[in-house]
């Protein structure tokens, strides 16, 4: 841990621009432990996190340790956390299912910040819907992706090229996201 604190406050000096720090284990067999985001915190170029590790009880760790710093923004990766971190303190997500339907997450986030639970827990419905039937399509890893891009380009929003090494959905799985957007009474304007 002392060795990512060196690391981001050597490129916190350097880089132009401010720093979001990333926890993401799961790619990078490396978890920044709370301790540890909050002394990379102490760097004034570094102003927030965003946590992709699905693991709640970090998350409130880390909504803990920075409870006396409103400058520094803490973020959810999954959206379907992303309610809940909000309700206890989050700052919000980068949620991918806000590429289909942004007023949705939009919603979403009203009602967590507002502590709305009965809006929130309508809202969360569908987010479970969208999660477990438009991200499960197909049998790849690369799944989450193909069909945020395929229902994106059903919806007219734009292509659903992908880059290689990943391809984009063939039509037997197309025609079922296109089946899911129909359930969601999404009009498709990109047969």
């Amino acid at each position: 841990q002392q060795e990512l604190i060196d690391f981001y406050h050597g490129l916190a000096e350097v880089l132009p621009l401010p720093m979001f720090l990333y926890n993401m284990p799961s790619h990078v067999k490396v978890m920044i432990e709370p301790a540890t985001a909050r002394a990379i915190a102490e760097h004034p170029n570094v102003i927030g996190l965003k946590d992709s590790s699905a693991n709640l009880v970090y998350f409130h760790s880390l909504i803990q340790i920075m409870k006396d710093r409103p400058d520094f923004s803490l973020l959810m990766g999954p959206e379907e956390l992303t309610g809940e971190s909000v309700l206890f303190g989050g700052d919000g997500g980068v949620n991918g299912g806000a590429n289909m339907f942004p007023q949705l997450y939009v919603d979403m986030y009203n009602a967590a910040a507002s502590k709305n639970i009965a809006k929130l827990t309508e809202i969360q419905e569908k987010i479970m819907f969208i999660s477990n039937s438009i991200y499960k399509v197909g049998r790849y890893g690369s799944s989450y992706l193909k069909g945020v891009k395929c229902a994106c380009s059903l919806m007219g929003i734009c292509s659903d090229y992908m880059a290689l090494p990943f391809q984009k959905f063939n039509e037997p799985e197309r025609a079922k996201v296109r089946q899911i957007l129909e359930q969601l009474n999404v009009e498709v304007v990109n047969p």
